[in-house]
């Protein structure tokens, strides 16, 4: 079990996706620019990719992402945050996105 000292350990903040690209060589890996309201956008490498028939849809949608992860290099690219999805057994998927007046970089408490 999880205490809600762990839990706060994480830092989740709203990012808006600005451009979105399949890493290459790879079937469900996606290349995400991210603003968080930060000086620059930052780069997160996610799994998602078989869950989109176009992925140019994901340009735009305001999602919450866990933002102090330790950076993870995935096929040669670094990767600074985690995206959050729900799925279910029967490989249902969805990401989790807020309303469109939310402000990137807001925290989720």
């Amino acid at each position: 079990m999880a205490t809600i000292d762990d839990f706060k350990k994480l830092e989740i903040k709203i990012g808006k996706i600005l451009s979105v690209e399949k890493v290459p060589d790879t079937d469900k890996l996606l290349r995400l620019e991210v603003d968080f309201g930060e000086e620059k956008p930052r780069q997160i490498i996610s799994g998602i990719a078989l869950h989109f028939e176009d992925i140019q849809t994901l340009v735009g949608k305001l999602c919450p992402f866990i933002t102090n992860l330790e950076p993870r290099i995935i096929k040669g690219l670094e990767s600074n945050g985690m995206i959050m999805a729900a799925s279910s057994e029967k490989d249902d998927f969805s990401l989790m996105e807020v309303s469109s007046t939310m402000p990137a970089g807001s925290e989720v408490r």
